[in-house]
């Protein structure tokens, strides 16, 4: 009898063990009948993916997924769609773009001047005493049907006495009269050095202000705006990670920003990512706001904070704070205004000293950076420097993560220079809505390699793809994936040539695989392979077989970041998370949205 018992204990037990076993492989999620680009070396293609823990437990046949499903299996259908890992974005100003959503009217997709005007006009009539009309960039004159500018007078008749700021790129912007008057700019106002308030032929104020490059004239004014309440704040955040999910993107890297401190303006995404919401995978640099002080910015910060510390508490790599970028010295600044002259390094004495006492402390402190570098004698300049830092810390230099941001303009030479010090390169697409102006400036033979993507590429110098959003670009990756593409502008003007131009395939893994290099998350994200983040977006269409045109307008219609839904539309709509109502009442979002997709 005892052996018998015995038996039956010791089945019992391995039963036990059989049932712990095969538990262990049931999935919280799975996908069926999809069309997943996996995005792994040989660009493979699978119909169906499991989710554990957060996690790609598997990929495969619908037959191999299915034997992973429990009751508790989450089952999602995509119908036929196709599944990428989730875009990320990596330039984009992503804390800047949430503390001020609630705020800004978007000219983003509008497709003409004339309901572009309309809307300041609608806004303005919402607008309360005490607040501004405000559109902060992400726009090109060339996406309008009129293929240019608003004038002084038509922003005018739109916006009354309303006080209302329009921002195009960094390069112009239009105050209307009840604008200038309530910042007291008159005829007699100095502007900043490189930058003017334009006046007409009678003398007086036109209300447009230029920079010519250097931009201050414009952040000034941005930052001379009512800001909106800590609660505004959050709401904004949440609206606008929202909308980047609604496009697929499930991480961005945020460059840091004029105009926006650390740690006082990060207040909208730090209370989502203290309080468990954080949508979005989010790593930033930090940007020195004090000309001249910089080095004492990098040095506070360096005390009192870490880099690559998450602060997420419900999701990896959810927020944490990866170096120093993007203006390391304000005297090292180089200036995207295609409208103005290229500015020169050689006309600020101390770049050099200011830029290499700055990356020398990065360096001895472990931290990584990355530097704002448009044109290519920039690139060559800093490089010097760059250089010499390698050498005096015994190449300790080469061996952290650095990298160049934008590079339109870098030359050969200054690649392989690059490369030798295992830096990368993150390209935005700035040309896309200001490449017509780059384009008169300095002739569409150099616009056909600006910036030379295919070759970076073929070098196999680490880059990733962005857009610099939300103020020189749109953040709606899909413009910026059509341009990759197709060498176009969002005005449709031919700008890369062939050779420069890439597959679908290639741009995409710029936007996943390359742009999680940048912050050093490329053994976790970027793939849809086995162990790899379960971050990824079921488009509305297929990416890889639509005409090239309608690139441009597709977006995810169900979006997944750790394996838990952060968005769902269309099909999915029910899967979509509660949001908060949009506050103030007055917000253009509220009525409007962001991104004009219509």
């Amino acid at each position: 009898m005892k052996n018998i018992l015995k038996v039956l204990m010791v089945s019992i037990a391995f039963l036990s063990c059989e049932e712990k076993a095969a538990q262990k492989d049931v999935a919280d999620m799975i996908v069926i009948n999809a069309n997943i680009a996996v995005m792994d070396d040989d660009n493979a293609f699978a119909k169906a993916m499991a989710v554990k823990d957060g996690k790609v437990l598997k990929t495969g046949t619908i037959e191999e997924i299915d034997i992973l499903q429990g009751d508790s299996t989450q089952v999602i259908d995509a119908k036929g769609k196709t599944v990428i890992p989730g875009l990320n974005d990596s330039h984009l100003h992503l804390t800047r773009g949430g503390r001020f959503f609630n705020a800004e009217l978007r000219w983003d997709g509008v497709k003409t001047l004339k309901r572009a005007l309309e809307m300041l006009k609608e806004q303005a009539e919402r607008t309360p005493d005490g607040q501004w009309v405000r559109v902060i960039g992400g726009w090109s004159p060339f996406q309008f049907e009129e293929k240019r500018f608003p004038t002084p007078e038509e922003i005018n008749e739109a916006t009354g006495n309303v006080p209302t700021y329009v921002l195009f790129l960094y390069s112009r912007a239009w105050l209307n009269d009840a604008g200038l008057k309530a910042l007291n700019i008159d005829e007699n106002t100095k502007a900043p050095e490189g930058s003017t308030f334009e006046k007409g032929g009678d003398g007086k104020l036109t209300g447009v202000l230029l920079a010519e490059p250097n931009p201050t004239i414009l952040y000034a004014r941005i930052g001379a705006l009512p800001p909106l309440s800590e609660e505004e704040m959050v709401n904004g955040t949440k609206q606008f990670y929202r909308e980047l999910n609604s496009f697929g993107i499930t991480s961005g890297i945020d460059a840091g920003g004029g105009g926006h401190k650390f740690p006082k303006d990060y207040t909208g995404t730090k209370v989502l990512a203290d309080d468990g919401e954080m949508p979005i995978r989010l790593s930033y640099y930090l940007f020195p706001q004090n000309k001249g002080a910089e080095y004492a910015e990098f040095q506070e910060w360096m005390s009192n904070n870490e880099v690559g510390k998450n602060h997420a508490i419900h999701l990896d790599h959810g927020y944490e704070l990866e170096g120093g970028g993007e203006f390391l010295a304000w005297s090292a600044g180089d200036f995207e205004n295609f409208l103005a002259p290229q500015p020169l390094l050689e006309d600020r004495p101390t770049w050099r000293e200011d830029l290499k006492r700055i990356l020398r402390l990065h360096v001895d402190n472990g931290w990584p950076f990355r530097i704002h570098a448009t044109y290519g004698e920039t690139i060559a300049n800093m490089l010097d420097v760059i250089e010499e830092v390698n050498t005096e810390t015994n190449g300790e230099l080469a061996s952290r993560r650095w990298l160049f941001d934008h590079a339109e303009t870098v030359k050969d030479t200054e690649l392989e220079r690059i490369k030798a010090l295992n830096g990368g390169i993150a390209i935005q697409a700035r040309m896309a809505y200001a490449g017509e102006f780059f384009v008169e400036r300095y002739g569409a033979d150099k616009a056909k390699h600006a910036p030379p993507v295919k070759k970076i590429m073929d070098m196999g110098i680490p880059i990733g793809a962005g857009t610099d959003g939300t103020r020189v670009a749109s953040y709606n990756p899909w413009p910026a994936l059509y341009w990759l593409v197709s060498g176009k502008t969002v005005g449709d003007f031919q700008l890369a040539a062939p050779e420069n131009q890439l597959t679908r395939e290639e741009a995409l893994r710029l936007y996943t695989q390359g742009s999680a290099w940048m912050s050093k998350e490329e053994d976790v994200k970027g793939t849809l392979e086995n162990g790899m983040y379960a971050d990824f977006a079921i488009l509305s269409d297929d990416y890889f077989t639509i005409p090239e045109t309608e690139i441009t307008t597709l977006e995810s219609v169900l979006t997944v970041v750790g394996g838990n839904v952060v968005y769902g539309n269309k099909e999915y709509a029910a899967m979509n998370p509660p949001l908060p109502a949009v506050i103030p009442d007055w917000s253009p979002v509220k009525y409007y949205g962001g991104y004009q997709k219509n």
